[in-house]
């Protein structure tokens, strides 16, 4: 990578803009993982109708017309916190900080257009039909798996960077005591629902089962039917509404 690039993308990066835009995507996180903790309550202890994962959030602010201009709110902290994260990849860091901001701008991109999809009203319906194709091979089942394993890494990393309290060193300023406890709660309880959800693609893989491997709500309707899985999910859902505040925390004290 030459360093007329590199340069390039930093003054990108420190743009006004784009910083701004940045922190307005974390607050725009905080959103989406309130409105997760919801959709999770109303599983817990409702007929739980509503599709448990980031589209199902975002449809439940979708039927107005305030609900409408949150959602491109959203959209635009989705797509300027994903641009600023690519432009961290090109400028800074080693290869694993380089790494490690271009899976979140793919995060983040993601997001974006899981809210276009629910603007426009096209939603996808989940991943049962690449997910089957893919579960129909040797190969697929393979691929399945190691994604799996790759979240139940990701999901650990949460809970130890909670636990530590490493999400710390994001911040450029020692936050309030609420946030900090906030992000304590919010990193174990999401890397505890990443978990279920990247044990869910092994066994998928294992079983050959497109239903285990259909991400969040697969695994939150798995916690649902356990004994005591309204309790589970309550926690889970306090998980999500702790990370949640966390994000409005990092929005104003993050590292931009």
């Amino acid at each position: 990578m030459t360093g007329d690039v590199q340069h390039a993308a930093a003054r990108a990066g420190d743009h006004p803009l784009l910083e701004k835009g940045a922190r307005l995507g974390y607050a725009a996180s905080g959103v989406l993982h309130l409105l997760l903790a919801w959709v999770t309550v109303q599983l817990a202890w409702t007929s739980g109708g509503e599709q448990a994962d980031q589209q199902g959030a975002l449809q439940q602010v979708a039927g107005n017309g305030f609900g409408q201009v949150l959602l491109w709110v959203l959209l635009v902290g989705f797509v300027l916190l994903a641009l600023w994260q690519a432009t961290e990849a090109i400028a800074w860091g080693e290869t694993a900080d380089r790494l490690k901001a271009a899976a979140k701008a793919v995060t983040y991109a993601v997001l974006a257009f899981t809210t276009v999809s629910v603007l426009t009203d096209q939603s996808s319906g989940g991943s049962g039909g690449a997910t089957s194709g893919l579960l129909s091979s040797g190969f697929g089942r393979v691929l399945v798996g190691l994604v799996g394993l790759g979240v139940v890494v990701v999901a650990g990393y949460h809970v130890v960077k909670g636990w530590k309290e490493k999400f710390l060193e994001d911040l450029e300023s020692r936050p309030a005591p609420w946030v900090r406890k906030a992000g304590k709660v919010g990193y174990i309880g999401k890397g505890a629902a990443l978990a279920v959800v990247g044990v869910l693609l092994v066994v998928a893989a294992v079983q050959a089962d497109p239903e285990k491997a259909e991400g969040l709500d697969a695994a939150l309707h798995t916690l649902a039917d356990l004994p005591f899985g309204a309790v589970l999910l309550t926690l889970v859902a306090l998980g999500f509404a702790a990370y949640g505040v966390y994000a409005f925390g990092r929005a104003r004290h993050a590292k931009v």
